[in-house]
């Protein structure tokens, strides 16, 4: 069975930092372009970011550019999300969603691309 699960995060002042993580279990990573997307309360769901499968290729929205970075272990069957300088609209509930590819080099933050979600784990900036 395909699954992928979050983990990290949690509760942060602003200009606060954490890092999320997305373990893939069921399928390796290593064909699969990552994307990571987020859905604040009200609002529609985000592409914050994605990698592709070969990991050369990285697309930011422009909300968290400079701020995220996303990096994968494909050894591990994980990918990263590490966020920086934290502000309070970045919280939101944070999804990790893999999309099957035979490009290596490419990768979008299309939801409607990615076939495999995870369950989300919530990120609250805050004082």
């Amino acid at each position: 069975q395909l699954q992928l699960v979050e983990s990290g995060g949690g509760l942060v002042q602003p200009g606060g930092s954490l890092r999320l993580s997305c373990v893939a279990s069921g399928f390796t990573l290593d064909y699969y372009a990552i994307g990571w997307f987020r859905q604040a309360p009200g609002k529609e769901r985000e592409g914050v970011l994605c990698i592709s499968s070969g990991g050369s290729t990285t697309k930011y929205a422009d909300s968290v550019k400079g701020r995220f970075t996303i990096s994968r272990d494909n050894a591990k069957n994980t990918v990263y999300l590490q966020m920086n300088s934290l502000k309070p609209e970045d919280t939101a509930v944070y999804y990790c969603a893999a999309q099957k590819t035979t490009i290596r080099s490419s990768c979008r933050t299309s939801g409607w691309l990615y076939d495999n979600w995870g369950q989300g784990t919530q990120v609250t900036v805050s004082s």
